[in-house]
């Protein structure tokens, strides 16, 4: 069984300039995904997909493969596992082989580590699945006590229900994460989306699943990744 990673990275990024090359905790941001990757052994290639050339250079100086820019699926409307199937497609004609599991590691989940990937890969092919999605539970941050606002900031709540019970009594709920998403090749392309048909959820913790999107993601992933060096996370 042949099996690639595939990071896509576009150069562009409106809320954080150069996100998947911004500095984090020392090195690219796309330089810890590429590393968790190569260290996790699980894979044939790890495929960094772009239209950036400078991204180019930051993922070979990491030990990614980029042998080709991405040809479609690149402005900020492409949705990423659209992407990752264009880059699958430009990998299997360039390195004329078929691949026959797929791993989508987003870039801006740098504390996601090669632990993380070896326990989701492990999970997915003990399951005989076909499409498995990161995710993590919500702690302190509880989603049943959401709302909506209207303009006169009078609340909708999401779950009513929720509020007649003790928070201990209300069931885990979880999110998904960009970490790790993995799909047997024909499965993905069949449905050209990770949430196929019968998709799975695979739990991890919630400081490996952090997603930067913005500034203040930023800010507290570096101080994550800061207590996680002196032990304390």
């Amino acid at each position: 069984m042949k099996r690639i990673a595939i990071i896509p990275a576009r150069g562009g990024s409106k809320r954080i300039p150069r996100k998947n090359i911004i500095d984090f905790n020392g090195k690219p941001m796309i330089a810890w995904t590429i590393d968790a990757a190569l260290k996790s052994g699980c894979f044939d290639q790890v495929l960094v997909s772009t239209d950036s050339e400078e991204i180019v250079e930051v993922s070979l100086a990491a030990g990614a493969s980029v042998p080709f820019l991405r040809q479609e699926n690149a402005d900020d409307a492409a949705l990423s596992s659209m992407a990752t199937i264009s880059a699958l497609k430009q990998a299997e004609t360039h390195w004329q082989t078929r691949f026959d599991l797929v791993a989508q590691l987003m870039p801006n989940c740098p504390l996601r580590d090669a632990e993380h990937i070896r326990a989701a890969m492990d999970n997915f092919q003990a399951h005989n699945i076909d499409y498995q999605i990161s995710c993590f539970r919500f702690g302190w941050m509880n989603p049943w006590w959401a709302v909506k606002l209207d303009g006169d900031m009078v609340p909708t709540r999401l779950f009513p229900e929720a509020m007649t019970k003790r928070s201990q009594n209300l069931e885990h709920l979880y999110c998904p994460t960009g970490a790790i998403w993995i799909a047997g090749r024909d499965a993905l392309l069949e449905a050209g989306t990770f949430y196929g048909p019968d998709h799975r959820y695979h739990p991890m913790d919630w400081i490996g699943a952090v997603d930067i999107d913005d500034m203040d993601d930023y800010r507290m992933a570096l101080a994550l990744a800061r207590m996680r060096r002196e032990g304390g996370a």
